[in-house]
């Protein structure tokens, strides 16, 4: 079981990525996680990554689809995957279908977790986390006890700058300018299954193990 997972910031393609991963027991894979992996660990593509990171410079396509690469080949993701965040450009999805073509492997299915642009910074507004031990909470989905404290440690909570309406927009651009033609791209070859991301949680998650036949 080989997935992509696609959407944008805050449709909650993360949460189904790392249910998903649970459910087939195969890793779900992230490119943040990779790149600190191989940063922590002093590996040669790490040490790349980092100098465009330090510069505050996204790392080139060619390097991330090797790291990507790499991961993809440990013994772990013999059974498949979850790629979660990666690819964001058709140059990446190109590139990362080379590389598996190459290990005589495909990608067996694209989600899209569909969710309008008002809903997310809707979502993403409502986000609050602890100051002082990092825990999530939404004002609508699940408010803490007392409003804006930590139920965990007592902290106070705060917006982040990322969940700002504001920020978020931004974001939203970029994705729809950017990492939206993947949905195209991944409809042509026959591997694209859309999920209406308005559903429940596990709602999502039954709608995307039936359209994969898992």
């Amino acid at each position: 079981m080989k997935l992509i997972m696609l959407g944008a910031p805050g449709a909650g393609k993360g949460t189904q990525a790392k249910i998903l991963a649970e459910k087939y027991n195969v890793p779900h894979i992230s490119t943040g996680d990779i790149f600190r992996a191989n940063i922590k660990g002093g590996t040669e593509l790490g040490r790349k990554a980092k100098t465009y990171m330090d510069k505050g410079l996204l790392v080139p396509d060619a390097l991330v689809v090797d790291l990507v690469a790499d991961r993809i080949r440990e013994d772990d993701c013999k059974n498949g995957f979850i790629l979660d965040g990666f690819p964001r450009t058709i140059p990446q999805a190109e590139s990362l279908e080379a590389s598996l073509k190459k290990m005589g492997e495909a990608i067996d299915c694209a989600v899209d977790i569909d969710v309008a642009d008002e809903t997310i910074i809707r979502r993403m507004s409502g986000r609050r986390a602890c100051v002082k031990c990092g825990a999530t909470y939404h004002v609508e989905n699940i408010p803490p006890k007392v409003e804006n404290v930590c139920d965990a440690c007592g902290g106070s909570l705060t917006l982040r700058e990322d969940d700002k309406p504001e920020t978020v927009k931004k974001r939203l651009a970029v994705y729809h300018e950017q990492t939206k033609p993947l949905i195209e791209y991944y409809d042509e070859r026959g591997l694209l299954t859309t999920i209406d991301g308005r559903l429940e949680i596990d709602q999502i998650t039954e709608a995307i193990m039936q359209a994969v036949g898992a």
